[in-house]
């Protein structure tokens, strides 16, 4: 019981905390970004035309960061790196497509930020290819 309250920590139960976090938060969004990725015209033909650059480069811009940022946050390759378009994409989200409503329908999207900027600020863990790297 005590154990359960403490408020230390191993490094062991760091890093699998920070790889759960990217497989799911990663996953989840590679997911989301895929159903864009192969609806292509459709997405594009709902997506808001972001700072007069169209809506298709919008929608692309949108597929580069929920598919292929995701999949590197998911391996750990330039995590930090690979979460700044995540963030930028999620935010704009929240803010112009849900209205900021965050305790709204605007929740998943927070979630979803909250990961990222987590993930920003503590990087990948020492289970990732980030970590292999800088051995």
């Amino acid at each position: 019981m005590s154990k359960l309250l403490s408020t230390h920590y191993s490094a062991g139960a760091f890093n699998t905390a920070m790889l759960f976090l990217r497989i799911v938060a990663g996953g989840l969004m590679f997911v989301h970004g895929y159903d864009k990725m192969v609806h292509f015209n459709e997405t594009a033909a709902h997506m808001i035309n972001f700072m007069g650059i169209g809506s298709k480069v919008s929608t692309a811009l949108v597929i580069f960061a929920e598919f292929f940022c995701s999949i590197l946050v998911v391996l750990g390759l330039f995590t930090r790196l690979a979460c700044i378009p995540l963030i930028i994409s999620t935010s704009v989200a929240l803010v112009k497509a849900h209205n900021s409503n965050v305790l709204g329908q605007g929740q998943v999207v927070t979630l979803f930020l909250i990961c990222f900027v987590v993930l920003l600020f503590l990087g990948a863990g020492k289970v990732s290819v980030d970590s292999m790297i800088g051995k």
